[in-house]
């Protein structure tokens, strides 16, 4: 039998993570190419949602339930994954590239002694070598890097929220649930969780915005993202950046979206004064429907944009702003 694609599918409060569906529905499509089976993976206690990995193109769920498990102890993750993959030797593992997927997942890299390649944006299997080709960012996202690893397996990889689409939810797939124990006392912990606290400091929700309006060096100063913080209050959108205003100090680093700041994908999003940097179209061309305001009619940002108006954005976006107003009475 052929080794299986695993996607780590994460948990959080006892609720599967978005990046987890993204991940099984792009596993999916890597398992087709290599004709093998997809397995997802998940640690905690009580999770709900399993059958859903299921239904988003899983064949098998490996699910180790234990209380120790509900939060995020980077050791006992480590130790049960690792057992794990020694067990069945997948020949891929993919996880996302979130706080626990960054500091977790090397480790277990490391004990296995194979490669990792972090923050993809792109993933597809060689159809001559059957490798796994994993594209990302690199230079400060100036260039695009594909990363093969032939001598080690599992190849595995992150990948940044939102840098795939979530596939079509099937409730008619059948799968199969693995329970599998897992034994506490076995795993001598460096550390102990003492208590959870709330990140309060994180006002903008860029991730969950429906609507996103984003500015980029175009706007010239500080003071004129008001013009497109207008039309971002008139369309009930967030306020996003691309990563030089927040470099000059413009903006805060929290509206950044891009390689360096968040991955989005929202059903609309506006850039305005945005050339078009591999950087940042890693963390937005995902979007449903990308509208780019531009002078530069040889700006990259074109590529990838739904709509592109060339023009003045210091006249266009007022010119939105008010029609929108108008059309809200």
């Amino acid at each position: 039998m052929k080794s299986e694609v695993w996607v780590f599918a994460e948990q959080q409060d006892g609720k599967i993570k978005g990046i987890a569906y993204e991940l099984v529905s792009e596993g999916r499509l890597l398992a087709n190419a290599l004709e093998t089976k997809l397995c997802a993976v998940c640690f905690g206690h009580g999770v709900e949602g399993i059958e859903q990995l299921i239904a988003y193109g899983a064949d098998k769920v490996y699910l180790v339930d234990d209380p120790a498990l509900a939060n995020h102890e980077e050791d006992l993750y480590t130790k049960g994954l690792v057992d794990l993959i020694r067990q069945h030797r997948p020949e891929i593992l993919l996880a996302g590239a979130t706080s626990l997927g960054r500091s977790f997942i090397p480790r277990v890299a490391a004990i296995l002694e194979t490669g990792l390649t972090a923050s993809c944006t792109g993933l597809e299997i060689d159809p001559e070598s059957k490798l796994l080709l994993q594209t990302r960012p690199t230079f400060g996202g100036n260039l695009m890097a594909t990363i093969i690893c032939p001598e080690k397996s599992p190849q595995i990889t992150t990948v940044r929220p939102h840098a795939f689409k979530r596939g079509e939810l099937d409730k008619s797939r059948r799968g199969e649930i693995i329970r599998v124990d897992f034994d506490r006392e076995a795993v001598t912990s460096r550390t102990k969780l003492l208590h959870l606290l709330e990140d309060l400091t994180e006002r903008v929700k860029l991730e969950e915005a429906d609507i996103i309006v984003s500015g980029g060096r175009g706007l010239g100063e500080a003071e004129n993202f008001q013009i497109i913080a207008e039309l971002a209050e008139v369309l009930d959108a967030a306020l996003g950046s691309s990563r030089p205003p927040v470099d000059d100090g413009w903006i805060p680093y929290p509206h950044q979206v891009g390689q360096t700041g968040k991955t989005v994908s929202p059903k609309l999003y506006i850039a305005c004064g945005i050339s078009g940097a591999p950087q940042h179209l890693a963390g937005m061309q995902t979007s449903e429907i990308i509208v780019a305001i531009n002078e530069d009619p040889k700006a990259p940002i074109f590529e990838v944009a739904t709509y592109g108006i060339m023009g003045d954005l210091f006249k266009i976006a007022p010119m939105l702003t008010a029609k929108l107003r108008e059309a809200r009475g």
